[in-house]
């Protein structure tokens, strides 16, 4: 994943009076593929349940829901 949009993501979350060190981008990129990894995998058990072999928007929707609530 590219540095360049999670430097933008920061920039926009400060209001853009801030700097953002290549450290900090990176950091986010590692925080955020591992909520992905986690969001993917709880959309692959919603998936098996439902008989399926397509993860469909609503099975990570759920996942989504799911773990951002804890």
């Amino acid at each position: 994943m590219s540095l360049a949009p999670l430097h933008r993501l920061i920039k926009k979350a400060a209001g853009g009076a801030y700097r953002v060190s290549e450290n900090a981008a990176d950091e986010l990129r590692k925080a955020l593929e591992e909520l992905g990894i986690k969001i993917a995998r709880e959309a692959v058990d919603y998936c098996a349940h439902a008989g399926r072999k397509t993860i469909k928007k609503e099975d990570i929707e759920l996942a989504v829901k799911k773990l951002l609530k804890e």
